[in-house]
């Protein structure tokens, strides 16, 4: 138990710094691929932390031997969501609202495009519901639906890609970490940067959802229910770590960007992963975090809508996990 507790504290640790390197290098990867600034946390940053939760699912389903591990993987897909619109938001709430420790001020008027958020937030609201939906239903033919999630987040991208934005000016950068003397750092560094820190980010977030699961069974908790509950907390932490360092930066915006490409990913690309190898159809508890994911995105479409958006009114979007499990725990 020692040993176990001992790794699930060093990992997270190691999840943390290993962010700060990857944000500081997909910042300079954006500038050099003259990606928008929203875009560098939109695509570039979170298709490089979704990679776990996403890799989590597809070995689920495509490789598990077992009804229990595809359930597993089926779990994953919905639990990451459910993180990301509770737990991811409401964490950078609470740093928004101020932290002595994280030197963070407290910001009532946030710089965050709360036009392009309501939009990303509804892009995902109209994709979340199509796959909750097939998780209800059987059909002949429903796997090649998977395809269709794939497109999307397709023209997602491409969507992103041609925002009207301009880069991160180089004054605000700070220096590359594998070259600090170096004021323009080059694209192959900036690239090596990112996977060094991308390799790091999945190995230490392996070891930590492998606690978890043994941390899993002392509370009680069966394979389904650790893949909802807990290993979304692991498998979303790159996405809320990077969050708060760039709210330490004052880039709130890109901060946000970070979580709603993320949430883009976790509503397509695990779901086609869950369409082509399993029957795709919820249980209970499923239903219920698809239901707690959809209420709480359509929280966050209405607030960003309506741009009255404070670290107060994010922070409360945590609260609706915490329903969420207490409610799980008690039935």
């Amino acid at each position: 138990m020692a040993l176990t507790l001992l790794l699930f504290f060093g990992s997270a640790v190691l999840i943390y710094f290993s962010c700060e390197l990857f944000v500081n290098a997909v910042e300079w990867l954006g500038k050099r691929l003259a990606v928008s600034r929203t875009a560098t946390g939109t695509i570039l940053a979170a298709f490089g932390t979704a990679l776990p939760e996403s890799v989590v699912t597809f070995v689920a389903v495509a490789f598990g031997h077992s009804p229990a591990e595809r359930e597993i993987g089926v779990g994953a897909a919905l639990g990451g969501p459910l993180a990301l619109s509770t737990l991811a938001y409401g964490v950078v709430g609470l740093t928004l609202m101020g932290s002595r420790r994280l030197k963070v001020r407290r910001k009532d008027a946030l710089d965050v495009d709360c036009r392009q958020m309501n939009r990303d937030q509804g892009w995902f609201l109209s994709i979340f519901v199509c796959k909750f939906a097939l998780g209800l239903v059987t059909f002949p033919g429903k796997p090649w639906l998977g395809f269709l999630f794939v497109g999307a987040y397709a023209l997602y991208v491409l969507k992103e890609l041609r925002r009207d934005e301009r880069t991160i000016d180089e004054h605000e950068l700070e220096p590359l970490r594998l070259r600090p003397k170096d004021t323009r750092p080059s694209l192959l560094w900036a690239a090596l940067q990112t996977g060094l820190a991308l390799v790091i980010i999945f190995a230490a977030s392996r070891v930590f959802v492998t606690q978890l699961d043994a941390i899993g069974p002392w509370l009680g908790l069966g394979p389904q229910l650790v893949a909802l509950l807990l290993s979304p907390i692991a498998t979303e932490m790159p996405e809320t770590m990077n969050a708060i360092i760039w709210v330490r930066k004052g880039r709130e915006n890109m901060a946000l960007a970070n979580i709603s490409g993320a949430m883009m990913i976790q509503a397509t690309i695990p779901t086609a992963c869950g369409l082509f190898w399993t029957p795709w159809l919820f249980e209970r508890p499923l239903i219920a975090a698809a239901a707690v994911t959809t209420a709480a995105v359509l929280a966050l479409f209405f607030m960003f809508r309506g741009e009255r958006v404070t670290g107060k009114r994010l922070s409360w979007a945590s609260a609706l996990y915490l329903l969420f499990v207490g409610a799980l725990l008690l039935r």
